[in-house]
């Protein structure tokens, strides 16, 4: 049966962890959890970063971004995965699904863009330290952000537009604990080669391309600490760089995995695995890799938690004096 996109479809079904049966409560608390840690996390980074003026530097003004994105990101997709762990029918409606998709694929291309402008910040700062300030002045860094956060409305758009064109005649049973592109994919009825050729494209232009930059960028960075004549600089440099480092590993080693092949031949519990490590996990990890690895993140921290005390204080005294 062939389904019109416009007049038949209201919404699809969502399979997702059907098959752990009493383990879906289990999960639920679990990804709960891991949820209100990511939003506290990162919402604790933007916080310290606007609040502390040793922060007030683009490398920080970069990881506010980052931290509203990874908000934004796991929002898309976490709070209605824990909705339908709780539901013995799992849907979205189609709405839901094409704004789950375009969302996907915004916060994707707009990551993959926002690294780029992260490692250029660290390549400037070590390869040409004396003009740094010069170079990432607040005109330019505001022009990046802008640009970062508008790269991926085209992509977007594009994709879901072109995505939902097709005609559905499968059944609207997505295996799946989100509507993602490739699952959607398999439920289209006709001729999908040109947009898996378009989807290949795009995904070496907007994930392989910037992760060979991103390379190039710290092939340079590497080069340069390790001619820096003192061993503290050194430390200095790598420090600032490693917590990057780790957070583009995870980031592209699982969207690439997901992404490069929309018609892979995944199990619907691979692809589930894989997509829980970009939506729910890494988005979770960001703030502890930058906190825990970070000298200028935690001394920070531990100055804010020092004005909390000393208000806390200030006000417990104030109470004792009242007569």
């Amino acid at each position: 049966m062939v389904w019109s996109n416009q007049t038949g479809i209201k919404e699809f079904s969502l399979l997702g962890f059907s098959n752990l049966g009493q383990l879906q409560i289990l999960l639920f608390v679990a990804f709960f959890i891991i949820y209100m840690a990511t939003l506290m996390g990162n919402t604790l980074i933007i916080l310290i970063a606007r609040t502390d003026t040793a922060l007030h530097n683009p490398m920080y003004f970069f990881l506010q971004n980052l931290a509203v994105a990874e908000v934004g990101f796991t929002s898309l997709i976490v709070p209605k995965m824990l909705v339908n762990l709780l539901l013995e029918k799992k849907t979205i409606s189609w709405s839901g699904c094409r704004s789950q998709i375009f969302g996907v694929v915004y916060f994707v291309t707009m990551e993959c863009f926002l690294f780029i402008v992260m490692a250029y910040d660290r390549f400037v700062a070590i390869c040409n330290p004396l003009r740094y300030t010069v170079i990432m002045n607040k005109k330019l860094c505001m022009l990046l952000a802008s640009a970062v956060w508008t790269s991926g409305f085209p992509v977007g758009t594009l994709h879901v537009t072109w995505l939902f064109s097709f005609p559905f005649c499968r059944s609207l049973t997505v295996p799946h604990f989100f509507c993602d592109g490739p699952p959607i994919l398999h439920l289209v009825c006709g001729d999908t080669s040109n947009f898996e050729l378009y989807s290949l494209i795009g995904t070496l232009l907007i994930i392989l391309c910037p992760f060979l930059l991103l390379l190039v960028s710290y092939t340079h960075i590497i080069n340069t600490i390790f001619r820096m004549p003192s061993a503290g600089g050194r430390r200095k440099a790598f420090s600032t760089c490693s917590s990057h480092i780790i957070v583009v590993t995870l980031f592209y080693g699982s969207t690439s995995l997901t992404h490069f092949r929309p018609k892979s031949s995944y199990s619907p519990g691979t692809r589930q695995l894989l997509s829980l490590s970009y939506t729910v996990f890494t988005p979770m990890l960001n703030p502890l890799i930058y906190s825990l690895r970070n000298k200028e993140m935690r001394a920070a921290l531990n100055r804010l938690l020092s004005r909390k005390r000393k208000c806390i204080g200030v006000s417990k005294n104030f109470q004792i004096s009242k007569p």
